[in-house]
């Protein structure tokens, strides 16, 4: 039986990736081991997770996620979320899984062609993926978020197709920072083990960083139940 510190989650780094060490943290704050993977390995190392971090990868060339899209080690990613394996992606990792489509949709560049950097309160709408279990249903968090090409996009079929099968996992709240179609900040496959959302959850899983002006018990720590949830998903697996 996998225990807490048994489940190895795997974070990759591509050239140009900023959040992999965060990410880390996140994941052994939430009591798992963390488990570096490189861009060109060959495989994933049998971890029990992985996440895809934020930043530039390959600087944006081309198109935010398009290059890493074909990094090595995503040819064994993609047979693996195929697979069941979970896989989360942050900002630039949401990019690469719609590039890999792995989730559908695209992202293009916000809608006031400006980069944003601000705590945002998203609503969770699914918590029946790998990812959100910790959560409850309608509940409003509050993260960090930063990014210049965050506005997700899909046609009116495919939007509905989200909606209809509850695979829009949050939705922005009170502001769309980025003209992301019907507010959409993240979204799963359908099975649920695959999440993509823009906003950065691993910035906010300590007491005292994030969530400005709530002193309160949760001060800062909305995003630590995104890796709590995966690894109680691998426990009870």
């Amino acid at each position: 039986m996998t225990t807490l510190t048994d489940a190895r989650v795997g974070v990759i780094t591509f050239p140009g990736t900023l959040d992999d060490r965060d990410a880390a943290r996140a994941v052994r704050l939430a009591g798992g081991t963390a488990v570096p993977l490189w861009h060109a390995d060959a495989d994933l190392h049998d971890v029990d997770a992985v996440v895809l971090p934020g930043g530039f990868s390959y600087g944006d060339y081309l198109r935010a996620g398009a290059i890493s899209r074909f990094a090595p080690v995503m040819e064994s990613l993609v047979d693996a979320a195929q697979g069941g394996l979970p896989v989360l992606g942050i900002c630039n990792g949401f990019q690469i899984l719609t590039e890999a489509h792995l989730l559908p949709g695209s992202m293009i560049k916000n809608d006031h062609l400006a980069f944003v950097c601000r705590e945002q309160t998203l609503t969770v709408e699914n918590t029946g993926t790998a990812w959100t279990r910790d959560f409850e249903d309608g509940e409003e968090i509050t993260i960090p978020l930063k990014n210049q090409d965050g506005q997700f996009v899909a046609d009116e079929r495919t939007l509905d197709e989200l909606e209809g099968e509850g695979r829009v996992v949050f939705r922005y709240s009170g502001w769309n920072p980025n003209g992301s179609r019907r507010g959409i900040a993240g979204i799963s496959n359908e099975a649920g083990n695959v999440v993509g959302l823009m906003p950065h959850p691993e910035h906010a899983v300590e007491k005292g960083f994030g969530t400005a002006g709530d002193a309160g018990p949760r001060a800062g720590t909305d995003g630590l139940k995104f890796f709590t949830s995966v690894l109680s998903t691998l426990v009870h697996a």
